[in-house]
């Protein structure tokens, strides 16, 4: 073989193996696909189904082309089907794999320049998904990263030795980003396909605001308070629905900490143009729908199901709905119920009667 000692990789396999922190089965099927791809380029169509066999103590090498079997007398695909008829699948059903045999011998400078990119890039795509999986356990929380490279679109970040990307959706409107600055991100999920693995990670997902109050509230840690709900939307609003598993202990005052501290670290984080609102979760539709509606002042609740009307005075309907309907959609989100705003007209104050008014009046119109 030209330029690829088979036996030498065999050897190698192990030492590869603890270099690249990959398993040996792992390496192995790296080397045997790519002794496959340089034997489909040299000896038949690039759509064959080529697969092959290394024995790691010789080194010798067999490769097998699989076929299925298809109806005589049909056009057919000579690169990944055999025809019934055919002396090599007697004894074969239709749709049975016939396997051909070929010993691996040489290979020409091209095939052999084939199979040494193939173990590369494999290599790094094996690597790339080892370290990946290491990160399958951290998905839901918060780490530091430095930003590695800015692209129009993507905003590439370090975690270690992992690269993690910010998609545009996922980067907080109007935040500018520079080259080693340290920022914290979601590790949001692990996305496969065709191309390998990819680290995706958010700073708009309202599960970011979540873990960001995690690492500021303690008392959440031991059970004190926790967070019921939370809706948001990024670099704008986020209602965010607490409640104390502990009497005596004030929930939102607890999540707000002493002078706005907690808050405001958390703010400091997402940016001040968005805005957070603490409210009381309750199991009781009407007091939290009216909280999770402040700062609007609400008049009356009429719950059905999942749907509620919610009565506002026409001074406080703007407030309810808020801007492009903000508070309103966040509101709702939180709660997980369809609202309606409705104006009502405020109740008239009945004129205080004046009893002793009231007697003499009585008194004098009987004396005339």
């Amino acid at each position: 073989m030209q330029d690829l000692d088979l036996e030498q990789m065999s050897a190698m396999v192990k030492v590869i193996a603890e270099e690249k922190g990959l398993s040996e089965e792992t390496v192995l099927d790296v080397i045997q696909t790519a002794i496959a791809a340089a034997w489909r380029r040299e000896n038949t169509d690039r759509e064959a189904n080529v697969r092959s066999e290394l024995n790691l103590i010789t080194g010798a090498a067999k490769v097998f082309v699989d076929k299925i079997v298809v109806e005589s007398g049909v056009a057919y695909n000579p690169a990944t089907e055999i025809p019934a008829d055919d002396p090599k699948a007697k004894g074969k059903e239709i749709g049975d794999v016939v396997s051909e045999e070929y010993e691996v011998k040489s290979f020409g400078r091209v095939a052999s320049t084939t199979a040494k990119q193939v173990i590369i890039q494999r290599l790094r795509e094996a690597e790339k998904e080892t370290v990946l999986e290491t990160f399958e356990s951290k998905i839901g929380t918060i780490m530091t990263g430095v930003v590695a490279r800015i692209e129009p679109k993507v905003v590439c970040v370090e975690l270690g030795k992992a690269m993690g990307i910010l998609l545009k959706s996922e980067q907080i409107e109007g935040e500018r980003y520079s080259v080693g600055q340290r920022l914290k991100v979601l590790i949001k999920e692990i996305q496969r396909d065709e191309r390998g693995a990819q680290l995706i990670l958010s700073r708009t997902d309202a599960e970011f605001v979540k873990q960001l109050f995690i690492q500021e509230v303690p008392e959440i840690d031991n059970g004190t308070v926790e967070i019921r709900s939370i809706a948001r939307e990024a670099g704008r609003r986020t209602k965010i629905a607490v409640m104390a598993t502990t009497p005596g202990i004030d929930p939102v005052g607890t999540f707000v900490g002493g002078r706005g501290v907690r808050v405001q670290a958390v703010m400091n984080e997402v940016g001040d143009r968005e805005k957070i609102d603490i409210v009381n979760w309750s199991d009781n539709p009407s007091e939290y729908l009216r909280d999770a509606l402040s700062p609007a002042e609400i008049v009356k609740v009429e719950v059905t199901g999942k749907e509620a009307k919610v009565y506002v005075t026409k001074e406080q309907q703007s407030i309810a709905i808020g801007r492009q309907g903000q508070n309103v959609r966040l509101a709702s989100r939180l709660t997980g119920y369809e609202i309606d705003i409705e104006v009502i007209e405020p109740t008239k104050k009945k004129k205080k009667v004046n009893v002793e008014d009231s007697l003499l009046e009585a008194i004098e119109d009987s004396e005339e």
